[in-house]
């Protein structure tokens, strides 16, 4: 590795160029903006047009945004240098400069103790460059509700979801808990498959499209039961818009807002993110569509690691993230999902260390390590999503790799 951390002074020159080609592209690209995210998702992009659906936040939908506070609190960079270490992945041997190439990484932090030991920008970006998280959203929505259950406004996990939002009643959520809601295993059938245009999540991307007020809430309150609440855990991006829907009922506020002013206006960000909206002026759309850096990505793991406490201050509910980050079991089975967040086990297969990520489609991750203090931050525009093509350099198996050179 380098003598000295990758920070954006080594981005090639031109970098700041060649973000804003790509950002300009879509004025020159025979696409429309509904067609380039459409085919993103389905995988059927050209890498210049599937960029663009992560560096233009304004391209497809409407915006809110997520204000920061002043003053920027820069990150601490170590000394010390991320040594040269093997990623047995597939049965085959890889280093860093695989997991960078072969996944399409355009950002990639790594931090140990506090302290930055990697900082690598590619594909155009630099650190100004706001990103999409894709799915790593849904766990910053859930992370706003340990908020306010910390801040009183929802009293429990155990509370059924119709006590906030009674608009479900006699609905297939109806029994289903803010628990069981986070775990997703409400129960409601849904299929998340983004390569099947007939899918729910497909339908759901359409109804965001249309871009019309309180589509996607009605649709969800039609979704038949495919389980008892509690009783079968199947990934939906529907339940996690439930979430916000949640959030802004229990707290009379819009998830960008109450994001800034509990967490980013008070962790030093560096520039302000925004969220995609269902419509102009209505809810966010929380299992995806957040925008922010790669350094205030990994300062909200920080936060996170740190278990939800700013400067001295409480924000989460004490061992919130213990709960939010543990595997569970479902009907005699061990169900590697917490509260919106993915369990990451060790190279032995063991939980031990307690690790996690957030994780989006096309290779958006938020590693967090509690008991090495080890962060992870990766963005990158991966061709497929996983439903049809797996990375080429495992991302467990890059972070178990990481973890393994820094002990």
């Amino acid at each position: 590795m380098q003598d000295r951390p990758l920070t954006v002074t080594d981005v090639a020159p031109g970098a700041g160029e060649a973000n804003s080609t790509i950002r300009q592209a879509s004025a020159t690209s025979p696409q429309t903006a509904t067609d380039a995210i459409i085919n993103s998702y389905a995988g059927r992009s050209m890498p210049i047009d599937h960029l663009r659906t992560f560096v233009t936040p304004e391209m497809n939908f409407a915006t809110r945004t997520i204000k920061a506070g002043a003053p920027v609190r820069p990150l601490i960079y170590s000394k010390h240098t991320l040594p040269d270490f093997p990623i047995v992945s597939n049965g085959a041997s890889y280093d860093i400069y695989d997991y960078v190439s072969r996944n399409r990484v355009a950002g990639l932090l790594v931090m140990k103790d506090d302290e930055v030991l990697l900082e690598h920008y590619d594909l155009g970006i630099e650190a100004s460059t706001r990103w999409l998280s894709m799915s790593m959203a849904k766990s910053f929505s859930t992370t706003l509700i340990g908020a306010a259950i910390q801040d009183g406004y929802i009293k429990s996990v155990d509370d059924p979801l119709v006590t906030y939002l009674p608009e479900f009643s006699g609905t297939a959520f109806e029994g289903v808990s803010v628990k069981t809601l986070m775990q997703m295993t409400s129960g409601v059938r849904w299929s998340d498959d983004q390569t099947d245009a007939q899918s729910e999540r497909r339908k759901l991307l359409e109804l965001q499209v249309a871009q019309q007020p309180g589509t996607i809430m009605r649709y969800m309150a039609e979704r038949p039961r495919a389980a008892a609440p509690g009783t079968q855990w199947c990934y939906s991006t529907g339940d996690t818009h439930v979430v916000g829907a949640l959030v802004k009922a229990a707290t009379g506020k819009w998830l960008s807002d109450y994001l800034s002013e509990k967490i980013w206006s008070k962790l030093g960000m560096e520039a302000d993110g925004c969220w995609w909206l269902e419509a102009p002026g209505g809810l966010e759309v929380a299992g995806s569509g957040m925008f922010a850096t790669l350094r205030d990505y990994a300062r909200f793991g920080r936060f996170i690691l740190d278990d939800g406490v700013i400067d001295g201050e409480r924000v989460l509910p004490e061992g919130w993230m213990r709960a939010a980050g543990a595997a569970r079991e479902i009907n005699g089975q061990r169900v590697d999902y917490g509260y919106m967040w993915w369990i990451v086990p060790g190279a032995d297969g063991s939980l031990d260390d307690g690790a996690f990520t957030a994780r989006g489609i096309f290779g958006q991750l938020m590693y967090i390590n509690p008991k090495h203090r080890v962060i992870c931050a990766v963005l990158s525009a991966r061709s497929k999503p996983p439903t049809m093509v797996n990375p080429a350099v495992a991302d467990n198996a890059f972070f178990n790799a990481v973890v393994k050179a820094l002990k």
